[in-house]
């Protein structure tokens, strides 16, 4: 199996329709510079938040060098600064992203414990609901992004980073000052505050948010964040202005932009059509976009997530991103609804 494509993402150009191709279309050639936010200085960033966290959209107010979140972070940092050390799952090279993201030699893919979100769906319910992994500081954070570099990933791929902005800020900082120069991508759920993203202008290369949805109705329902939209919105946008469209290089890998998710869940075409329409009305149509049929339920799940996706909702959410005009396009075949291609969240450190 070619591992860049075993989750089965392809892009697909407005008259392919669900024809099946090779690889993604490469941009111009680009040479990373790294780019360090000077007026940026996490550590007094950490020092001002005098113990009550409002860096993502629940403003939850939780002192967490004393008690948790309500993103389930806090608590933890034996006697380090709580807000510039996280809980580490697993370090490792990822061969199931994008194309632009995988490439032929993986995604250094750091996952995070904690979510802001409580989405019932979760493939990575493992870790996004509960405790689990390595205590790790800035420093620390910092090295294995280099180790990963050296094992040949094309980018560092911090997965669910929202409630660890200031501690990925201070580690990028410290990782390119020791020769990082693979382009950093923020892997979010975009339930995010566009101020907290501000403060990594210039040090992240790579947006990889999802758009869940539009619907207020529909995101309390399936992830108890009504105002998901409200945030997720002006997030993206503000993710575009500061990386633009995704640019690649000679290769097809990824160096700058933001590439937009959206999970096609079974039952919600015309969400997914709306999430489309906002993308379409907001944004280029050379944005990126990946359409993912890869929705698996686990669990007790009501109706209609206790099924798998089916084919023809998929091809209609298809059909209307190819209507709409986009130009870059990925898509999945239906066999990616598997767990196979979810990790083993278990403190492995490659």
């Amino acid at each position: 199996m070619n591992e860049t494509k075993a989750n089965n993402l392809t892009r697909i150009a407005p008259n392919e329709r669900m024809r099946d191709t090779e690889g993604s279309r490469s941009g111009e050639a680009l040479i990373h510079i790294p780019r360090l936010a000077k007026r940026f200085e996490p550590e007094k960033e950490a020092d001002a938040i005098e113990h009550t966290c409002t860096l993502c959209p629940l403003e939850c107010g939780a002192d967490r060098a004393k008690e948790t979140g309500a993103c389930g972070v806090g608590g933890f940092a034996d006697g380090r600064d709580p807000y510039l050390t996280a809980l580490i799952a697993r370090a490792a090279r990822h061969y199931y992203e994008e194309p632009p993201i995988s490439g032929t030699r993986g995604s250094g893919a750091i996952f995070f414990s904690g979510c802001n979100m409580a989405c019932r769906f979760c493939q990575n319910h493992d870790i996004s609901q509960s405790r689990k992994g390595v205590l790790t500081d800035a420093g620390e954070l910092a090295a294995i992004m280099l180790r990963l570099e050296a094992l040949g990933a094309h980018n560092i791929n911090l997965v669910t980073p929202s409630p660890h902005t200031l501690l990925i800020a201070a580690a990028i900082e410290k990782a390119r000052l020791m020769g990082l120069s693979v382009p950093i991508v923020y892997n979010t759920n975009a339930y995010e505050k566009p101020e907290t993203l501000r403060m990594l202008d210039g040090l992240i290369d790579i947006y990889l948010p999802d758009m869940k949805y539009v619907g207020a109705r529909v995101a309390e329902k399936y992830s108890g964040r009504a105002d998901y939209f409200e945030y997720a919105s002006r997030a993206v946008l503000e993710m575009q202005r500061q990386c633009g469209v995704l640019k690649t290089d000679e290769d097809g890998i990824a160096r700058r932009g933001v590439l937009i998710r959206h999970l096609v869940l079974p039952g919600s075409v015309d969400e997914a059509r709306s999430v489309l329409n906002w993308i379409a009305e907001k944004l280029p149509l050379e944005t990126h976009i990946s359409l993912m049929s890869q929705y698996t339920p686990f669990g007790e799940l009501p109706p209609p997530l206790d099924r798998r996706l089916l084919r023809r909702e998929y091809e209609r959410a298809l059909e209307h991103a190819l209507t709409l005009g986009f130009e870059n396009v990925y898509t999945q075949s239906l066999s990616s609804a598997s767990s196979e291609f979810t990790p083993e969240f278990d403190g492995f450190f490659e």
